[in-house]
């Protein structure tokens, strides 16, 4: 006998009277608008701005910056801009598509106080309505000089950008306080820069033809706006120069003088950093080279590549506690890379004549992902990391994709899109939007590609020959040489023949594939799980003073008990618990990091949930988290006992140090 409940007979009721109604009133009609209603038309877009060209901007622009306003971190510029003949208009563009930055991500609300003369009076201007980054300036009759005046107001607080300017430091990097001529290539237009620092300072950069005018006023000689854009300057009262060999110098500025002191035997892991580098791709492509690095934690945390140099960040007193700061000193070697690859090779997309034109980021799986994987390959071959740090970064990587939500509906290759969607900015649930992931599985990836090489080769070649034979090309050139995903897939079947071009359709262009493990266990290598963190999420732990329990109850956690992630579909996001609360107890106990640690492990193996008491805005509720399988963080561990290196040893093995003594730990 079948019975019908209320809730049943009454969703029956509902639908007959849905259908009465339907057959009485007659078929539903869309709103419209009546015919006498005002409806407008779309107003065209007229191009204002001239397309650039590949012809020589007339004259040489004046840039003159005064960095000397510690107090305020303004800098103050004046540029003096010669005006072509017979031009009764002059527009002029501040950069938007910033290099490296792989997106529109110009500071253009920084620009303030512009104004505009010629022969002394002031010139009248107006912003395009449409592309806002563009300045057009009304010329009287015969000007044949335009000077610019403005000031960049540089970030004084995290919450309104990255801080360039301190007490001690500066990093002055030319787009954000420069405008330029539209309608020519960047590299067709001269630029003689001068700057004007705190007195006593030190200067880093790049740039040619260093001449100090009086105490603090530093000039260079004319280069092109390309280069002047591409080598940005390092200053500080605390500094100091490493010459690492092969024309490539470690330029350092502290917050302390005492943050200097390198041990001679770790400061010898930069200069085989140079060698393991340039042993790798079998070419240089600078005439030389500035690693700028910063020892701070008041000056924003940047790394940025640049043909000739690199910007990079450290903690303040990562050289001098060289073993507790292993973690942090990726990027030198990360960005390094990046003289080969992305600077002189570069998807023919992402190179673009001015900083007007949108870059496409479609191939920063190699630009970027192979280059992550070649920054971790030579930190560990240089000694700048350990072999053990390293290997710690790779299962961070690898174990996140283990349960990773995102990869089920976005490709490797949608988020080299991510630095034009998102801006860079945070995320409510990461794990399921995705990040720029194109870094950190691009490098599993190019690990498998290795392996594959190795395997196929019987161990005769791997990914240090098609680093020579796509990177190492044309030794001592450094313009740039484009390429496209063909010349990628080319290279790679000339060092080993495989079905590469599915390779790449399945790794990075289709969503939803296993965890990327491949190159791992072909290495030689397994992902494991254990209660205690790896040396790489340990150190990078304990130095951001939060706690990672991603794999297990799926949050991240301040030491405060303010919860920064929330993994979509995790334990503690089925209980309720989103980023921005804060966990008060666990278990009727204060909140601590080993506290819920302990919570975690006793509830192992058990029925038993684990209560924490957590507030949002003014609401305090107890939550119960349904999760019994304890503490878990990744590992690489061998995957068979043996003293035999495997693919992953050989990998990470040094190449230019034979015979050469490690350096200390």
């Amino acid at each position: 006998m079948t019975t019908t409940s209320p809730r049943a007979l009454r969703s029956s009721a509902l639908l007959t009277f849905a259908a009465v109604l339907l057959s009485t009133t007659g078929p539903v009609r869309a709103q419209v608008q009546p015919p006498t209603n005002t409806r407008p038309m779309a107003a065209p877009i007229t191009q204002t701005i001239p397309d650039p060209e590949d012809k020589p901007f007339p004259g040489t622009i004046q840039l003159a910056i005064d960095a000397s306003d510690t107090t305020t971190g303004a800098y103050r510029v004046t540029e003096t801009i010669p005006v072509p003949a017979g031009q009764s208009k002059l527009t002029l563009l501040f950069p938007r598509w910033l290099p490296g930055n792989h997106g529109p991500e110009g500071p253009i609300a920084e620009l303030v106080d512009v104004r505009f003369f010629a022969g002394g009076q002031p010139l009248s201007w107006t912003r395009d309505p449409v592309d806002v980054n563009a300045f057009h300036v009304d010329l009287p009759a015969g000007t044949s000089e335009l000077t610019a005046k403005f000031i960049h107001t540089s970030p004084l607080r995290e919450s309104e950008g990255r801080i360039t300017v301190t007490r001690e430091m500066l990093n002055l990097q030319w787009e954000k306080m420069s405008l330029y001529p539209a309608g020519y290539y960047v590299r067709q237009i001269k630029v003689r820069p001068t700057v004007t620092f705190p007195a006593g300072w030190q200067v880093f950069t790049a740039l040619d033809g260093k001449a100090v005018n009086s105490a603090n006023v530093v000039s260079w000689a004319v280069t092109d706006y390309e280069t002047l854009v591409d080598s940005p300057i390092f200053a500080g009262v605390y500094a100091d120069r490493h010459d690492l060999g092969q024309g490539v110098f470690l330029d350092i500025v502290a917050d302390k003088p005492e943050q200097l002191k390198i041990a001679p035997e770790n400061l010898a892991t930069y200069r085989n950093l140079v060698d393991e580098a340039l042993l790798t791709y079998g070419a240089k492509h600078f005439d030389h080279y500035d690693l700028l690095l910063a020892l701070t934690d008041r000056m924003g945390g940047i790394g940025l590549e640049h043909h000739r140099s690199s910007e990079n960040q450290y903690e303040p007193r990562t050289l001098v506690d060289w073993t507790a700061g292993d973690w942090d000193r990726n990027v030198i070697a990360h960005e390094f890379s990046h003289s080969w690859d992305g600077k002189f090779r570069r998807p023919a997309k992402l190179w673009t004549p001015d900083y007007r034109v949108p870059m496409q980021d479609n191939l920063l799986w190699v630009y970027e992902g192979q280059n992550q994987f070649w920054g971790l390959v030579l930190a560990a071959r240089s000694g700048v990391q350990s072999k053990d740090m390293v290997l710690g970064q790779f299962a961070n990587y690898a174990g996140l994709f283990t349960q990773y939500p995102g990869r089920e509906w976005r490709s490797v290759e949608d988020t080299t899109h991510d630095p034009i969607i998102a801006n860079r900015k945070p995320k409510p649930f990461s794990s399921l939007s995705r990040n720029e992931e194109y870094y950190t599985e691009g490098a599993l990836i190019w690990l498998e590609a290795e392996a594959i090489i190795r395997d196929g080769t019987g161990g005769k070649k791997g990914m240090d020959d098609f680093a020579k034979a796509f990177f190492g090309m044309k030794d001592g050139d450094w313009g740039v040489l484009t390429y496209d995903l063909p010349d990628v897939v080319q290279t790679l079947n000339a060092v080993y023949p495989y079905d590469w071009a599915s390779f790449i359709k399945t790794r990075i262009q289709t969503p939803g594939q296993p965890a990327p493990l491949g190159g791992i266990e072909r290495g030689g290598y397994k992902l494991a799980w254990k209660e205690e963190p790896n040396p790489y999420d340990k150190a990078r732990m304990a130095a951001a003073k939060y706690i990672s329990l991603n794999h297990s109850i799926g949050l991240a956690i301040e030491n405060d008990g303010k919860v920064t992630g929330s993994r979509w579909d995790s334990p503690g996001f089925r209980a309720g618990i989103v980023t921005g609360m804060q966990i008060i107890s666990v278990n009727s106990k204060t909140y601590d990091q080993e506290t819920i640690k302990a919570a975690i492990t006793a509830a192992k193996g058990t029925n038993a949930p684990i209560e924490l008491i957590v507030k949002r805005d003014d609401v305090v509720r107890t939550v119960q988290v349904q999760y019994h399988d304890g503490l878990r963080w990744p590992w690489l561990e061998r995957a068979a006992p043996g003293t035999a290196p495997t693919g992953i040893d050989k990998l990470l093995a040094p190449r230019a140090l034979a015979g050469k003594k490690p350096a200390k730990k």
